[in-house]
């Protein structure tokens, strides 16, 4: 009898295995802190913020004939409290999605690939995160309650993707966002698209690799439906040398047609060290000047840090 109840049980568990071995997941992170000394329109403090740590789970099954089904589950968190992102707990990324070879369609909550067709890409600093991000790109797109396709490679190097937030009858408006990306060797090129309750933007960028230095810059029109138009650059560098990387970048907005006096600018300099592949340690110095508090911050602000990252 005994012999007969460790059989069935060891059939069990192999049957369990047999079942978890259809499907991989994979825990993922990351820990990004930095001291900061901020000015904030003549406000002077000093501060310990979070780079939008992350702590994420994604997994795939393989359905056969090239389907497979995957997701993705990110929550966000402040490393320096210890507390959940006021966004949501899966403020990060949460989503479902079918990839085969017709491209990938995808169901949940995630960033405009338009902005990542675009000013992401030249984040390279420090992945665009934290107060020495971008501020001046305008994101008009809406995360959450969204359905998106990617293409699967079109040419060599060229891809497409489309995604729409639904409104859903609550008061929230839909948001359309779409993006082409296109790489050959050490160049990339990109392009995005996004409109929200009848303003629009769109932008391009462009990058190349020269080994141990990386250049990028994009350009976008932003066209808001009180504001009016007004133009938005950005250039970005960075030099490598062993373990050390110097970055900089400079961006500009124009005046918006009917808000005088509304131009912003942001300059950002910064040394990042690699420990290791995961581990880096960094400083910065990010100032912008915007009179009109157009920006992110809403004002003038600088800021000079220090930091530590680490992904996992």
């Amino acid at each position: 009898m005994i012999h007969r109840i460790v059989f069935a049980s060891t059939l069990s568990l192999a049957a369990v295995g047999a079942a978890w071995a259809q499907s991989s997941v994979t825990l993922y992170g990351r820990l990004n802190v930095t001291a900061e000394s901020i000015d904030a329109n003549g406000v002077k403090t000093k501060q310990l913020v979070d780079n939008a740590s992350r702590l994420g789970f994604k997994g795939t099954e393989d359905l056969g004939g090239g389907l497979k089904a995957n997701f993705i589950l990110e929550h966000r968190f402040g490393a320096d409290n210890g507390l959940p992102s006021t966004s949501g707990f899966w403020a990060g990324q949460s989503e479902v999605n079918l990839s085969g070879g017709f491209g990938t369609v995808r169901l949940g909550r995630f960033s405009s690939d338009a902005y990542f067709a675009t000013a992401d890409w030249i984040g390279f600093h420090n992945h665009d995160t934290g107060n020495s991000s971008d501020v001046l790109y305008a994101y008009l797109g809406r995360d959450t309650n969204k359905v998106a396709y990617l293409s699967p490679e079109l040419v060599s190097g060229l891809t497409a993707g489309v995604s729409v937030s639904a409104g859903e009858g609550g008061g929230r408006v839909r948001t359309w966002d779409g993006s082409v990306n296109y790489a050959s060797g050490p160049l990339a090129l990109g392009f995005g698209y996004e409109s929200a309750n009848k303003s629009k933007q769109f932008a391009v960028r462009g990058s190349y690799d020269l080994g141990s230095v990386l250049l990028g810059a994009y350009i976008q029109s932003h066209d808001d439906a009180t504001l009016g138009k007004r133009l938005i650059w950005r250039l970005a560098g960075m030099v490598t040398m062993g373990a050390s990387e110097f970055h900089a970048s400079l961006g500009q907005a124009g005046e918006y047609d009917n808000l005088a006096d509304s131009d912003a600018r942001q300059f950002v300099l910064a040394y990042n060290y690699n420990l290791s592949k995961r581990t880096k340690v960094y400083g910065f110095y990010s100032k912008v000047d915007d009179e009109k508090g157009v920006s992110a911050f809403g004002g003038d602000f600088s800021t000079l840090g220090a930091g530590l990252r680490h992904n996992f």
